[in-house]
């Protein structure tokens, strides 16, 4: 048994990944200033994006799932492999609906105040 693939096939492959990575359901995006660049993947560490679709990344950028703003991060980049750039995260900082508090709340604390009149 051979182990040898054609360089048409090994093509082929790789375009049938590609053409899965960039499925609709994927809604992960990353913005920088006004440009918007799909996210193929995304770990704990990193993300990777297609390498023709997206300048060279650097510094801070958005990442946004749909319209629901994840994370700020501070990124530098990778590797180039196979089509897609790497960026690596120096800060990652989960974004919130509300600003953080910065004292402790207690569970019997009153959540607002009730004017007398």
């Amino acid at each position: 048994m051979t182990t040898y693939l054609t360089r048409e096939l090994i093509e082929g492959i790789a375009a049938a990944q590609k053409l899965s990575r960039s499925s609709k359901r994927n809604r992960l995006r990353v913005r920088v200033g006004d440009e918007v660049v799909p996210v193929l993947q995304l770990w704990d560490t990193g993300f990777a994006v297609e390498t023709a679709a997206a300048p060279r990344l650097r510094g801070l950028v958005d990442i946004y799932d749909g319209s629901r703003h994840l994370f700020q991060c501070l990124i530098v980049a990778s590797e180039d492999e196979a089509g897609e750039m790497r960026y690596e995260f120096k800060r990652a900082t989960a974004a919130m609906d509300r600003p953080p508090l910065d004292f402790v709340r207690g569970e019997d604390q009153p959540i607002g105040l009730i004017p007398r009149f």
